[in-house]
């Protein structure tokens, strides 16, 4: 459903960089692998969504992990479906998620925000966001998850100009010359807040084949 939309990301990067099986541990289910040079753990909290920093909170700990070594992907009321956003640190803006992770880790960790529109009202955003994604909003998102695995080792890398470049690239491989232009890709210090890197946003236009394309990437 919406909520998931993190998991979903954490699921296709697994499948597309040959990451281990899941496995349960820090009330999580947890995956292993390799970005590039960088070893990464992925963490899906099994806990209520809005205790999920107690995972990432164990996690972190048993690494000896700090905040700026983490990067959460969650749902995001404030952004257009398929617009993606990536900032360092900042409030949680009322996400009882990250509300959690703040009392966790902190607040300095780094957030890829992913676009799934707002309902209208607050009264519909508990039922929204708990909703599957209707089969119209299959094609920004295909495009989306694939771009995501695509640009991960860059992300790794803190080069997030880099990683919204591969973003916006998956977006154009089926999208008309309407499409949205490809992020010009800059260092970022996985220390430090970047304005410019709160400024990009990606969203990713209707097209046939999508959904097929993200089946046969990850399978």
């Amino acid at each position: 459903n919406r909520h998931n939309i993190g998991f979903m990301a954490l699921d296709g990067l697994a499948s597309a960089h040959g990451f281990a099986p899941w496995k349960q541990k820090f009330q999580a289910q947890i995956s292993e692998g390799l970005l590039g040079r960088e070893k990464i753990l992925l963490v899906k909290p099994q806990t209520f969504m809005n205790l999920s920093g107690q995972a990432v909170g164990e996690a972190a700990r048993f690494y000896k992990a700090t905040a700026q070594d983490v990067t959460v992907f969650h749902d995001e009321l404030d952004l257009a479906p398929g617009r993606l956003k990536v900032k360092q640190g900042g409030g949680h803006a009322g996400h009882n998620g990250l509300r959690s992770m703040h009392a966790h880790i902190g607040e300095a960790y780094r957030r890829v925000r992913m676009g799934i529109g707002h309902p209208g009202h607050k009264d519909l955003v508990a039922r929204y966001v708990l909703h599957d994604f209707a089969k119209v909003d299959h094609n920004w998102l295909a495009d989306l998850l694939v771009g995501i695995a695509d640009g991960a080792n860059k992300l790794a890398q803190a080069d997030t100009g880099g990683f919204m470049n591969a973003v916006a690239l998956s977006v154009q491989k089926t999208a008309g010359p309407t499409s949205a232009k490809p992020a010009k890709p800059s260092k970022v210090s996985q220390n430090s807040e970047s304005p410019e890197a709160d400024k990009e946003t990606i969203e990713t236009p209707d097209a046939k084949t999508t959904l097929q394309r993200l089946i046969d990437r990850f399978k």
